[in-house]
């Protein structure tokens, strides 16, 4: 049986987690999501972001009776900026009576050309979110002081990065994720972490759940794929596949081979 991941109040069976930006289209987007087997789905709700070039609203092609929306503070800037919009969407989601109201993915960017996280301006949005009553996911680099630090701070999961944001370069240092996780689970083996953004491809996926994670998030790798809808496919498939990898455990590595069949010539 499967045991579900819980993330603060909020409980989910399907371990992968899909953005909702960059899709050509919203009825794309719709099947793409559909396809992925995702329970949750993260919106940045930075009011500009929620409206096609024809005024077309992005929550019209959300099922909100399928799906709990993560809101995300995607394209913020400053601690000041990433607390406003996390507000923001608290109050939106609130009129919509979705059960992610009280929680947010935390994003706060250092510049624009990386995309990586402002650590200072991050920690400090955490504190004063968590101290308003949220439930606050938070990407972060794969800086595993930093990682205990934003725990420490009362964040329900830390996210770290694979790698930036829509690089498709998947997990560059899974030392580093390793040792987060290490971190993380101290005393607590229950605690989610949540690898974030990087992922290109299925591998990226399945390689990052064997390594322990307690989920994925992405969104460009879907996307921006050729055919988004058989990507989502894949990343729901290779999502299960890792994990199950994980719980199996693997074989150690070994220099030498080791032969399956007897080598002494007996049969039996």
């Amino acid at each position: 049986m499967k045991k579900p991941l819980q993330i603060g109040s909020h409980t989910f069976t399907s371990r992968l987690f899909v953005g909702t930006g960059k899709y050509a289209t919203y009825p794309l987007m719709q099947q793409a999501l559909d396809t992925s087997g995702a329970e949750c789905i993260t919106v940045a709700v930075r009011r500009e972001r929620l409206f096609d070039k024809d005024g077309n609203n992005l929550l019209d092609y959300i099922d909100l009776k399928k799906y709990t929306i993560l809101p995300n503070t995607a394209g913020c800037f400053s601690a000041e900026d990433a607390i406003r919009v996390a507000r923001l969407g608290r109050e939106i989601l609130t009129q919509m009576e979705n059960p992610g109201a009280n929680w947010v993915k935390l994003e706060v960017l250092g510049d624009a050309k990386t995309l990586l996280p402002d650590p200072i301006a991050t920690l400090e949005a955490t504190e004063k979110l968590v101290a308003e009553g949220f439930e606050v996911l938070v990407y972060t680099t794969d800086d595993p002081m930093m990682a205990r630090r934003l725990k420490n701070a009362g964040a329900k999961s830390v996210m770290p990065a694979g790698s930036p944001i829509g690089s498709g370069q998947g997990v560059l240092n899974p030392n580093n994720i390793r040792i987060c996780m290490e971190y993380l689970k101290e005393n607590d083996p229950d605690y989610p972490v949540i690898v974030d953004a990087g992922v290109g491809t299925a591998s990226d996926v399945a390689f990052a759940m064997e390594l322990g994670a307690d989920g994925i998030l992405l969104n460009t790798a879907i996307a921006h794929a050729k055919n988004p809808v058989l990507m989502a496919e894949s990343m729901k498939w290779a999502c299960e596949a890792g994990r199950a990898s994980y719980l199996a455990g693997r074989i150690p590595k070994k220099l030498y081979a080791t032969a399956s069949s007897p080598m002494d010539g007996r049969i039996g």
